[in-house]
């Protein structure tokens, strides 16, 4: 018996093209993304390595994106590679230029490195976002179209904005702890289907009630 689509299929409804499951279209070792995680875009759904820019092997940054996220189109994830220097009289990347200006290449630690970006599980951003270098972003979060992500957001909140900013947490403290306690994402595939409509419940304290 299925329990779901097959996570290991790039597109889990073979009806609509539009939605891919990230995780089997990822090439880059530096990419890492959780099953069930999908991208929705019409004109590309397997080409969300597209939309990671500035990211370079070499700077030793990843991009973590965990469980059962919904991405729409339009997002970009601006990496680490895309700093630069701040320090000196200009900015100006004189070395990627090449003939005789790489004499000023800068050394790693001269440039600003705010580390990985994190995205957790079951969050949802919405279309045209852009995600700045080394934000995390919590489990359940939502972030509001057209968003500019400068700093974290925390779990089970709604953010938005430009610069994005929080405006409500989704639901209480203890039903926020106890959905970080039991990471539903983590459910086997048998868990997940039989507790579908507890998850999509508007009753949220039936999930309390789940074995």
């Amino acid at each position: 018996m299925m329990y779901g689509p097959n996570k290991n299929e790039k597109f889990p409804n073979k009806n609509i093209s539009s939605v891919c499951f990230i995780k089997n279209t990822i090439t880059r070792t530096n990419i890492e993304v959780g099953d069930y995680t999908y991208y929705d875009d019409v004109d590309g759904a397997d080409k969300f390595e597209e939309h990671v820019i500035y990211h370079y092997e070499f700077l030793g940054d990843k991009l973590i994106i965990g469980k059962f996220c919904q991405i729409a189109s339009g997002i970009k994830i601006i990496m680490n590679g895309a700093n630069h220097r701040m320090s000196s009289v200009t900015t100006y990347p004189f070395n990627i230029m090449g003939n005789g200006w790489e004499k000023v290449t800068p050394k790693l630690k001269d440039l600003s490195f705010k580390g990985d970006t994190v995205i957790g599980n079951d969050v949802w951003i919405g279309k045209n976002v852009t995600i700045l270098p080394g934000v995390h972003i919590g489990d359940g979060a939502i972030i509001g179209a057209n968003s500019v992500v400068t700093k974290d957001i925390p779990a089970y909140h709604i953010a938005g904005g430009n610069p994005c900013k929080i405006i409500r947490k989704r639901f209480e403290d203890e039903l926020i702890n106890y959905l970080e306690e039991i990471k539903w994402w983590d459910w086997d595939e048998k868990k997940i289907f039989d507790n579908l409509e507890i998850l999509c419940s508007s009753d949220l304290e039936k999930i309390k009630k789940v074995k």
